[in-house]
């Protein structure tokens, strides 16, 4: 069934975002990330109170990649 759109304005779409109008099958945004952080790092809320006298975050990673992304074109 095909889309009847009217106007249309986009600003800003992201870096592994995606922008569509109309009829669409599949739609496969890719993207990879890779995070370390110490500890107490991702805390969120109220009255948090966190005590981490020696913190060392291993970073070593001994895999040619991690996440393997083979995106469809």
């Amino acid at each position: 069934m095909p889309a009847i759109v009217g106007a249309v304005k986009v600003i800003n779409v992201g870096g592994s975002g995606v922008f569509n109008i109309g009829d669409v099958f599949t739609i496969s945004p890719d993207s990879a990330v890779k995070t370390f952080a110490g500890a107490g790092s991702f805390n969120t809320g109220d009255f948090i109170k966190v005590r981490s006298n020696y913190s060392s975050t291993n970073t070593y990673d001994e895999d040619i990649a991690d996440s393997n992304i083979y995106p469809i074109r």
